[in-house]
């Protein structure tokens, strides 16, 4: 049986292929239509899925997507009564409703194919839900969604247990602690859908005295709750421009003249960043972090459990991810590797799917754990000798020599040569990484022991904000003697301080607080990207390498194409491509 899982007409947009409750493909849409954060219907990723799948629509028994439209019914209509927005708000929520409701007919139009099964709307939170906990590797656990809306609620949590969620309660539009983060984004001038990670990253530049402003905007309540003062914001009962078909998406400001009465400001996009602004960013992140672990806590109580299986766009925040263990009674945490929108699409499939089986055969339970995130389109060594045929005088005019090396750990060894010599090396392997991190497959690597290597990868490739961070990529067996916390974290999902002795080896993967977002390798899950990390240790005794995507101010790349046009037009030094070794004279 073939379930396919859509995320449709929001940003992010994805698909996932589902067979006999296990997981086969998975893509976002961005990666083929190479825009970031690509909205609207995942007409090409649902293509690549069923062709890794080996099927077609019409071998599809079901379709489940990631959005309810009857879901909260009574409180949307309360709200109406109650609040009375603007008429532009209310006829723009049921125009978007309505487009969203022809899945079958998008789908037969878009693949040219009759589609019999049946479509299962499931609540997006609840999706959210079936993403954290049915593909992982608890068995019974708390379960938590936060995000900025979906379904007219913002966040959700319940338990899983057996392979089967219980969805509890949620917190209702119009409070939302993604709308918080998503507004002061843009008060603080990164305006673009997605930025939230920029606020992040700045953050621990500054110190939280806005704490009590930001106390102002977020109240926390009984029982872990929130609510927002909705004076500060545009949401509840004005027409926010929102852009969620075919194109990246795109947000009009979500907060009021009132909060720059409180705040100061805004800050023009083209402006230079100045300490007050690193100050926000802190205050910001620690308002988030208060709200945040005062939900935790208070179900952590209320379920007396210690695992915790955490989705939404918020889990997204790695920063406040890793002070869980810390902060909170909980003791192993998981955040599957698309924990945002696009996530939805697996999480609806499987949700979906649950529900079949135990229809089917009640009482039995069958489990599938993402233990990594290899889901995407992968291209044999042929594909690309044939690329590297086709772009030989390209080559020749960079003065690039293109050696096949088939024995893998020669391969290794070479690049990590190359690594350690401090040359950036663009790594592409396997199957295309789900979610927004590279993990291995689609990297950009460079030698963590350079203090200058965040500002050579600025200059050569990323040419992004200098106060961003890059990430560790780390041998599993290694992070007790290099971080402080001694846990798995294989999608690059949280932040753990680096152990004071440990952090002048590696300054380029230490952000300005101690910290490092790292991702732990399993010879397992990924043999080769270990295999590598393994010989940089080797030659260096350093067990891990600086990790970051594979893309130029674009969504990471897909294919070898796109990975040679970024070597190409950028000034990496190494790229291998599958077998392939690329090298550009010094």
């Amino acid at each position: 049986m073939i379930v396919l899982g859509i995320n449709a007409y929001h940003g992010d947009a994805a698909a996932c292929l589902v067979r006999d409750g296990r997981l086969v493909a998975a893509a976002e849409e961005e990666r083929f239509r190479r825009l970031k954060h690509w909205a609207g219907f995942p007409s090409q990723a649902i293509r690549w899925c069923l062709e890794e799948a080996g099927a077609t629509l019409a071998d599809v028994s079901h379709v489940a997507v990631n959005q309810d439209a009857k879901a909260n019914l009574w409180r949307k209509l309360g709200f109406v009564a109650r609040r009375r927005p603007e008429l532009g708000l209310i006829l723009d929520r049921v125009r978007n409703k309505r487009e969203r409701m022809g899945i079958a007919e998008t789908l037969e139009a878009e693949m040219g194919e009759r589609f019999t099964g049946e479509v299962h709307a499931v609540e997006h939170h609840l999706a959210h839900l079936g993403s954290a906990y049915l593909v992982s590797p608890f068995d019974h656990a708390v379960a938590v969604s936060v995000d900025g809306f979906g379904d007219f609620a913002s966040a959700a949590w319940g338990t899983g247990r057996a392979g089967h969620v219980e969805l509890d309660d949620k917190v209702y539009f119009p409070h939302s602690l993604g709308i918080f983060y998503q507004a002061l984004t843009q008060f603080l001038g990164f305006p673009h859908y997605g930025d939230e990670y920029k606020v992040m990253g700045l953050a621990p530049y500054g110190q939280p005295i806005y704490l009590e402003q930001m106390r102002e905007i977020v109240k926390t309540g009984p029982d872990g709750r929130f609510e927002l003062d909705l004076a500060y914001f545009r949401h509840a009962t004005e027409k926010v421009e929102y852009e969620w078909e075919s194109g990246e998406p795109t947000v009009g400001t979500l907060f009021t003249a009132q909060m720059e009465q409180l705040l100061g400001p805004r800050r023009d996009p083209a402006a230079l960043l100045e300490q007050r602004h690193r100050d926000m960013a802190r205050s910001i992140q620690a308002m988030y972090e208060e709200a945040f672990f005062h939900l935790l806590n208070a179900l952590a109580k209320r379920y007396r459990l210690d695992r915790l299986a955490l989705a939404g766009g918020c889990a997204m925040n790695s920063v406040a991810n890793g002070k869980i263990y810390r902060q909170t009674p909980f003791r192993e945490v998981y955040v599957q590797a698309a924990a945002g929108d696009a996530g939805g699409a697996v999480g609806a499939a499987f949700i979906a799917w649950s529900r079949i089986a135990a229809a089917k055969a009640p009482g039995a339970t069958s489990r599938f754990a993402m233990d990594h995130a290899d889901w995407g389109p992968a291209f044999t060594d042929e594909a690309i000798g044939r690329l590297i045929e086709a772009r030989r005088g390209q080559l020749e005019a960079l003065g690039c020599v293109a050696e096949h090396v088939p024995d893998a750990p020669a391969l290794c060894r070479r690049t990590a040569a190359a690594i350690a010599d401090g040359k950036v090396v663009g790594w592409f392997q396997g199957r295309m990484e789900w979610g927004p991190r590279a993990l291995g497959n689609r990297s950009i690597l460079g030698d963590p022991r350079r203090a200058d290597m965040k500002d050579i990868l600025n200059s050569k490739i990323k040419r992004r904000e200098s106060f961003r961070p890059f990430a560790p990529s780390i041998l599993r067996e290694a992070v007790g003697a290099w971080f402080e916390l001694d846990h798995d974290v294989p999608f690059m999902m949280q932040v753990f301080p680096i152990r004071p002795e440990q952090r002048a080896r590696i300054p380029a993967v230490t952000h300005v607080d101690g910290t490092g977002r790292l991702q732990t390798v399993h010879r397992e899950t990924n043999p080769l990207y270990y295999e590598l990390i393994g010989a940089f240790e080797a030659l260096t005794g350093v067990p891990m390498v600086l990790n970051t995507s594979f893309n130029e101010n674009e969504p990471v790349v897909c294919r070898p194409e796109e990975a040679f046009d970024c070597f190409a037009r950028t000034r990496m030094d190494v790229l291998v491509l599958g077998g392939w070794h690329i090298s550009r004279p010094s």
